[in-house]
């Protein structure tokens, strides 16, 4: 159980060091992933920070996106536009096991920081590239967010009610989708350089579209071997019923899915209509499909007649798959959630206790944890620069005073511009 002493022993990757040089979501996430099971992750920002650290929900002109999503990170600030920022930056990539960044394509190269650079001077490096569109094709060099790729994927038109628009998520998901492909990614690469003679890193080339066209499943080989489009069955599913969201007598809308026949037999049963389980089409699920109207309207009508929790004492007893939709409120007091530690709390820099989601997923001998929070920006320069880079305390005054370097509190409360991420203008 997380919680106990033995919690307190390095993670797995506790040998690693990452450089994430990445802004936003779809990089830092990635790099998050590696942090929380142990690895050495040093975010490199610009002195005006990430553009996260102003975006969002912000507890005292603190962005809980950012306290969130990059904790267990240790923060410096570089402007690699200088020579002075790119040369520091060498350095502390050539002690690096991964860089992460998400830059358009040919800046660090511009900067003299790209991958062919730094492998030249540590050959196992592996360097995960994310963009949203790929290094390659004729998008290349276009900018664009999570919510452009969950257009460009399908995601936005299969998402929604019928009778409906296009539904994008209101969450960062492809950049999320992405941010675990990106360490999945970067894992394989190590794996192939600490098993292979001479031990070479490699450039990853991953873009943020094709993550969730790859999670979409078999929409394009649908269309290819059938001529069908998949369109848009709000909670219900194209392949399986019943599935759907239903609405109590008390206001609660529960989430049933029958897609096991012994499930839809037993949901069946519970609202006291066997009758179908004698009609050949409900035998399996293309018949079902066929009568997904009736099938919704007898759920609907039974459940409707009785309080949420009458509907789930008696799911339970006929072990049909029956849940509520839950809020963050809910998820805050429910059994399960706390049974199994789903969620932590953590101080941040101010001492105040934040609940967040705990590390996933659990691993028995060598569990992840979060050691602490989204640091202030710069909080780790002299740490970082001076104690392990070697840098003087010199340099780092100088730097500072160029504007090169910023130590906390943050030298601009204006938002950053992404001048140079793979969303914005490049220079």
């Amino acid at each position: 159980m997380k919680g106990t002493t033995e919690d307190e022993r390095p993670g797995p990757l506790a040998n690693l060091r990452v450089i994430d040089a990445s802004t936003l979501f779809a990089g830092p996430i990635a790099a998050t992933l590696l942090a929380d099971f142990g690895a050495d992750v040093i975010k490199v920002e610009h002195p005006k920070g990430d553009g996260q650290r102003h975006m969002g929900w912000q507890r005292d002109d603190t962005s809980l996106m950012w306290t969130v999503l990059n904790r267990n990170k240790r923060c410096v600030t570089l402007d690699l536009h200088a020579p002075e920022g790119q040369d520091a930056f060498r350095r502390l990539a050539s002690t690096a096991d991964i860089v992460i960044e998400n830059f358009r394509p040919g800046t660090l190269e511009r900067w003299g920081v790209g991958y062919e650079q730094l492998a030249a001077e540590n050959p196992g490096l592996v360097m995960v590239r994310v963009t949203a569109f790929g290094q390659t094709g004729p998008w290349r060099d276009r900018p664009g967010f999570g919510t452009i790729a969950e257009a460009m994927s399908g995601f936005a038109h299969i998402n929604g009610h019928p009778d409906g628009p296009p539904t994008l998520p209101p969450f960062a998901l492809g950049d999320a989708i992405t941010g675990i492909f990106g360490a999945c990614a970067a894992m394989f690469a190590l794996r192939h350089r600490d098993t292979t003679p001479g031990g070479r890193g490699q450039s990853i080339d991953l873009s943020i579209y094709e993550p969730v066209f790859w999670l979409l499943g078999p929409q394009l080989s649908v269309y290819d071997q059938l001529g069908e489009v998949q369109g848009r069955t709000g909670n219900r599913a194209p392949f399986t019923s019943p599935r759907n969201l239903y609405e109590s007598a008390d206001g609660r809308w529960i989430a049933i899915s029958a897609s096991a026949q012994s499930i839809a037999e037993r949901l069946m049963r519970m609202i006291g209509q066997e009758q179908y389980l004698d009609e050949p089409w409900f035998a399996d699920h293309v018949g079902r499909l066929g009568h997904i109207d009736e099938l919704d309207e007898v759920i609907e009508s039974w459940i409707g007649a009785r309080s949420c929790d009458e509907v789930l004492a008696a799911s339970e007893e006929h072990q049909v798959a029956a849940f509520p939709v839950y809020t963050a409120a809910d998820i805050a007091v429910d059994e399960q959630y706390l049974a199994r530690e789903s969620f932590t709390t953590v101080a941040d820099d101010q001492g105040v206790p934040v609940r967040l989601q705990n590390v996933v997923p659990l691993l028995s001998e060598t569990p992840g944890r979060h050691r602490w929070l989204g640091p202030a920006i710069g909080a780790h320069n002299r740490e970082v620069l001076v104690d392990e880079l070697g840098f003087s305390e010199a340099d780092l005054e100088g730097w500072a005073a160029k504007g090169i370097v910023a130590s906390p509190p943050a030298a601009s409360d204006d938002a950053p511009e992404d001048t140079d991420a793979l969303s914005g203008a490049e220079p």
